[in-house]
């Protein structure tokens, strides 16, 4: 269990050592060079990183693993194919296969629609594709 903290620059380093774990040391040095170069995505990722990372993904009760499933299936819910492509790569990176990130989208099939099920296997298949070339694309 992580101890408390009380300032948003603690919150801050926690936040970064959990997208370090998501998405690893060179693509997290990549990303800020490159997507999060622009003074716009810059504030963004300040954000995100301290209350995204720093206080929920960060938060006991669930492992990293469990937390990119759960993302991953509120992007096909609602539509956000880009950012699925994104936790996709978190979630691989975590360990879920192939065939069980095949199984939780079909068991959307029903609850989503066919067009969002349909749309997540091919943002699926594509981030497996490049996954087995070695050519991951997280940004």
């Amino acid at each position: 269990m992580n101890p408390p903290l009380t300032t948003e620059a603690d919150l801050h380093h926690r936040g970064e050592e959990v997208r370090k774990q998501l998405v690893g040391e060179e693509r997290f040095r990549h990303s800020a060079e490159t997507t999060y170069g622009d003074p716009m995505m810059k504030e963004f990722l300040k954000v995100a990183t301290t209350s995204l990372f720093g206080v929920i993904w960060s938060r006991p009760g669930i492992d990293l693993k469990m937390r990119t499933l759960i993302v991953c299936i509120a992007d096909i819910a609602t539509g956000c194919f880009d950012e699925l492509d994104l936790h996709l790569q978190m979630a691989i990176r975590q360990g879920w296969t192939r065939e069980e990130i095949q199984e939780v989208i079909l068991q959307l099939l029903g609850y989503v629609g066919a067009p969002s099920t349909r749309e997540a296997m091919k943002v699926a298949s594509d981030v497996w594709q490049r996954h087995e070339k070695g050519a991951p694309t997280l940004t």
